[in-house]
């Protein structure tokens, strides 16, 4: 299950597609070809996203992650 707590990291390499996902949400994960630092959360909210923001980006991930 994804959470707002993954590290970027993890979830780049644990489901790939979401480099794509979160590229259209506006939030970069991928520098160089290396994952950022930080969590799913810290990098949604260097984008400035509200709370309500991040746990609807949560819940569409791991709606893409269950197909």
């Amino acid at each position: 299950m994804i959470t707002k707590e993954i590290a970027i990291e993890d979830l780049v390499e644990d489901y790939p597609f979401t480099v794509l996902f979160l590229k259209e949400k506006g939030i970069r994960c991928i520098m160089c070809g290396e994952p950022i630092w930080g969590t799913l959360e810290d990098a949604c909210k260097e984008k400035e996203f509200s709370e309500e923001k991040i746990k609807t980006i949560v819940e569409e991930l791991n709606q893409l992650a269950n197909k």
